[in-house]
């Protein structure tokens, strides 16, 4: 399983129907479509600043991970950036990957 922080930025359209539902439905909604891809919702908190919400879900790869994405974006209710999250045992695997890079002028 994967993990995956997504930056959630509602439109005009999104914060209307969050001031119409209330922040604990929202937060149930997306635990349910999360579960619904076979993942599970581990954080959600609304915040101050350029994103209004940033929740991090645990997701078997890209492909259900983009298709809450595409989900999301579409509607038109909000704006959505999705990070793939890297454990330090992911690092270290990468770490051992021998790579053929040479960089400019080297």
């Amino acid at each position: 399983m994967a993990k995956y922080l997504w930056q959630v930025s509602y439109t005009q359209a999104g914060l209307k129907g969050l001031l119409k539902e209330g922040g604990s439905s929202r937060a149930a909604a997306i635990k349910q479509l999360v579960k619904s891809q076979g993942g599970k919702l581990e954080a959600f908190y609304y915040a101050f600043g350029d994103d209004d919400v940033y929740l991090i879900a645990e997701l078997a790869g890209n492909v259900e991970a983009s298709a809450v994405s595409l989900a999301v974006g579409a509607s038109g209710a909000a704006r959505i950036k999705t990070v793939v999250l890297l454990s330090p045992d992911d690092v270290d695997a990468a770490i051992k990957v021998k790579v053929g890079y040479r960089a400019p002028g080297a």
